[in-house]
């Protein structure tokens, strides 16, 4: 398996757990558990893939600003978690809030895809690519077990 296949299956992971969170309803036990998950998820594939691939993406010039890009809008999307975080699930506005993570991650998701891939895919050895999917899917496992 390469890096990329181990960040895509996350990404689906992502995209479902975001899509069933913002079809849930008020206070519900339902929009809790999805939340718990979405931010483990979220907050757990950040750090894996900072470590394992965008540390090393940032040491190629082909990748660097990229890199950067993709470290800046993790940054903005626990911004919106925070936010999330201070807002009662009843509130109009939580809903509204989910929909801009959604969407936050979303475009993330899609840029890393169609994007940074592609880029680290020219500038990476097949060894790493890998290797680096083996130490992405360890810390995965550290942080989900965290």
């Amino acid at each position: 398996m390469t890096i990329f296949e181990a960040l895509r299956k996350d990404h689906d992971i992502q995209r479902d757990l975001l899509a069933r969170l913002i079809e849930t309803h008020g206070d519900s036990d339902e929009r809790d558990s999805l939340y718990k998950q979405v931010k483990k998820e979220l907050h757990g594939h950040a750090a894996a893939e900072e470590r394992a691939f965008y540390i090393p993406l940032m040491e190629m010039d082909l990748t660097q600003e990229k890199a950067r890009h993709s470290v800046a809008e993790h940054h903005e999307i626990d911004e919106l978690i925070e936010l999330l975080d201070e807002t009662d699930y009843s509130a109009t506005n939580w809903l509204t809030h989910a929909k801009q993570l959604q969407h936050l991650v979303t475009h993330h998701l899609d840029e890393e895809e169609q994007e940074v891939f592609q880029l680290a895919g020219r500038g990476l050895p097949d060894n790493q690519k890998t290797s680096l999917a083996s130490e992405y899917q360890q810390e995965m496992e550290r942080q989900r077990s965290a």
